[in-house]
């Protein structure tokens, strides 16, 4: 008589294993990928005589109503079909009898999955490049405004030299324009088909690889079955892309944190974008870039986590990649909603131009400006200028006054060198006289800032 405990283990056991084995709970992501595939795939073996045009037909109509009852919820998900793939195959099969056990003929799961799985990472490729171009729109917006809005650039955390907000905020512009261009240049390199290239070798059947590869909007198809099972270098990539974004998203998190606390008060952030403390009614806590700060951590383990996956697998296709996917779907959903809010912080925080212009009087910023006027003008070594500023440096700091407020009777009596220099060395220390003399290509004058702006302007149009 057989043992009850044994069958309840051994049902358990297969359960167990069902679960452990499939995918589905986060592969169906894949769903109009996998169908999208499925019917070039099916349009191309009528036009290779391997089917029927009936039967194309037939296939091609059972994965629309497959798609239609997907997207209106109908369609129920289960271990039972232990991947999308065959979710989907087997509810084709139901809609349309024999003809849907065609569909599969000429490839593999494995090439299957990686088609499916390219094609997401492709499409998502093209709309995170978007969301960064509209992105940096809006940095380009508010630097146009803010061209001759004085503030303290920083080295060190440390107040260094006087910038105008625009150019900061055309940092960022600039920054930002790089993530797009890896996203592009990534799109170029992994837009290829690998689909018919079966289990690992290729097929018997007489396919045509650029037909399905031109139906699904890739370039053509990949040169080695092998490899292209097997690889995920465009995922990685798509990680490594999202990693480097919140990175940059993360640094300027850092610094609208830093700025709208009270001890700069350079910003005030929307109130939609803010919380206050639960214990204490006065304080407006910057939660959104905190969080998106946060989030870095978050793409940043769905990287390490992908290449510590792929690092030790042999060729060809091995089950491991199986936990290639739900990284990616969340380091995706992180990106987008993270562009999408931190587009909405910059548009609407309002920048507190006296403060800045206030925080510029700290730290003589324009100390630098006197040691190259004594190169330029009296014709110093610089280390001999940069002693005598240093000695400036510290009378204003005797007299409570900032290097930029010294008349030009303190500044002739701020060092033995300095005691017959001339009258105009007074504008020379002077803000906005200083930020606008940095004129090199690139540099933080308000014309040179008005150039990157209408470059970008210009860039943002094609």
């Amino acid at each position: 008589m057989p043992n009850r405990n044994n069958q309840i283990l051994k049902n358990t056991n297969a359960k167990l294993l069902d679960e452990f084995n499939a995918s589905i709970m986060f592969d169906k992501e894949l769903y109009s990928q996998d169908i999208k595939g499925s019917i070039a795939h099916s349009k191309m073996l009528a036009l290779q005589n391997i089917i029927s045009n009936d039967e194309q037909k037939s296939i091609e109509n059972g994965l629309l109503q497959v798609l239609k009852e997907i997207e209106s919820g109908e369609f129920k998900f289960s271990l039972e079909y232990e991947d999308i793939h065959m979710a989907v195959e087997n509810r084709l099969t139901q809609i349309i009898g024999e003809a849907g056990k065609r569909v599969h003929t000429a490839r593999s799961r494995n090439d299957q999955v990686c088609t499916d799985f390219t094609l997401y990472v492709q499409e998502k490729t093209k709309s995170i490049q978007e969301q960064i171009k509209e992105l940096i729109s809006t940095f380009v917006e508010l630097a146009s405004k803010h061209t001759t809005t004085i503030m303290p650039g920083m080295t060190h955390l440390q107040h260094a030299q006087p910038i105008n907000f625009g150019f900061h905020m055309m940092a960022y512009a600039n920054m930002f324009k790089r993530d797009f261009e890896r996203f592009c240049s990534s799109f170029e390199r992994n837009n290829y088909s690998p689909l018919g290239s079966a289990a690992m070798a290729g097929t018997p059947h007489n396919i045509d690889r650029f037909k399905t590869a031109e139906l699904l909007g890739f370039y053509a198809p990949t040169q080695n079955a092998m490899d292209s099972v097997s690889n995920r270098d465009f995922a990685l990539e798509l990680l490594f892309n999202i990693s480097t974004t919140m990175m940059h998203i993360s640094r300027i998190s850092e610094e609208l944190i830093l700025w709208c606390s009270y001890e700069f008060r350079f910003i005030q952030m929307s109130d939609e974008y803010a919380t206050t403390s639960s214990i204490m009614p006065q304080k407006k806590n910057p939660d959104v870039p905190e969080l998106l700060r946060g989030k870095t951590g978050r793409v940043y383990g769905n990287l390490i986590s992908l290449l510590t996956i792929m690092k030790s697998l042999p060729l060809a296709y091995n089950k491991d990649t199986q936990e290639d996917k739900d990284g990616v779907f969340d380091s995706v959903s992180t990106i987008e909603i993270s562009l999408n809010i931190l587009n909405e912080v910059i548009k609407t925080m309002v920048v507190n131009k006296d403060n800045m212009a206030n925080a510029c009087k700290i730290g003589h910023l324009t100390a630098t400006d006197l040691a190259d006027y004594l190169v330029a003008k009296q014709n110093m070594p610089f280390r001999t200028a940069y002693y005598i500023t240093k000695e400036l440096v510290q009378k204003a700091n005797s007299l409570n006054k900032d290097i930029s407020e010294l008349n030009i009777a303190e500044i002739r009596s701020g060092a033995k060198e300095l005691e017959n220099i001339d009258e105009e060395i007074v504008s020379y220390l002077n803000l906005e006289n200083s930020m606008n003399s940095r004129d090199s290509f690139g540099g933080t004058s308000t014309k040179q800032t008005l150039a990157q702006i209408e470059y970008f302007k210009e860039w943002l149009k094609a």
